[in-house]
């Protein structure tokens, strides 16, 4: 694998717990390729939100080293890390975190409109039409459906056009056919702007469908599968038909 966007080298996390430190990821090397889709499995408390959080930079490895893009993110301070999410990265939590207090246009313009864009809104409109919730536009989370919620906060993460998405149980307070619903709507958009998609899931279904899958075990990396080998599927998608 040549320029990986993500890459891992050794990274550890411990957490300080009641009993004291509780190491949470035991060493994790890892290459993720430009364009790649990853699914990360395994069983609740194998480590895989934590390392999804080392790779958007919202955990700080207490060991080894953490780069996306080439930057070194374990050399930045929080600031530099906002920041470079910001321009690089969009992130979709299973609990949406939406502003509630602001409309579903006003919480997908947001990221554009700390970045400074002046067609913020715009882009906002063009980006819940995408998600089929240009109706929706003008109303409060409180008004919206958990799968419209989704969707918005979908259309939050992609309106700035990221390099990398990060999705943590996207679909895992949804049912069964918003939650497909969602995924269609994660893996198109991840297509159309050639983004590198990691994803955490329980769904073997969901995790099916990425070029590569790596099966996390006690805060370790047990073995990752593919059919055609790793980020084979990313690498059809470049070549097109």
């Amino acid at each position: 694998m040549t320029d990986p966007v993500l890459s891992l080298d050794a990274a550890r996390l411990s957490l300080r717990g009641n009993a004291g430190m509780v190491e949470i990821l035991r060493g994790i090397t890892l290459d993720v390729a430009r364009g790649e889709s990853l699914g990360l499995v395994g069983p609740s408390g194998s480590g895989k939100s934590s390392l999804l959080m080392l790779m958007g930079g919202l955990e700080r490895a207490t060991g080894g080293s953490v780069r996306a893009l080439g930057h070194d993110l374990t050399a930045m301070d929080e600031d530099a890390l906002a920041r470079f999410r910001r321009r690089n990265m969009g992130v979709v939590f299973q609990s949406f975190h939406l502003i509630p207090t602001m409309t579903a246009l006003e919480n997908v313009a947001l990221p554009l409109e700390l970045a400074g864009a002046a067609d913020a809104f715009a882009r906002a409109e063009a980006a819940l039409e995408a998600v089929g919730l240009a109706a929706r536009a003008r109303h409060y989370p409180g008004q919206l459906s958990g799968g419209e919620q989704q969707r918005v906060a979908l259309a939050r993460a992609t309106v700035p056009e990221p390099a990398i998405l990060l999705a943590d149980e996207p679909t895992g307070n949804l049912d069964s056919g918003n939650g497909a619903a969602i995924m269609d709507l994660l893996f198109g958009l991840r297509d159309r702007h050639g983004a590198t998609l990691v994803l955490v899931t329980h769904a073997p279904e969901l995790a099916e469908r990425c070029d590569r899958v790596v099966q996390l075990a006690d805060g370790r990396i047990e073995g990752g599968e593919t059919a055609d080998g790793p980020a084979a599927g990313a690498a059809a998608r470049r070549a097109g038909p």
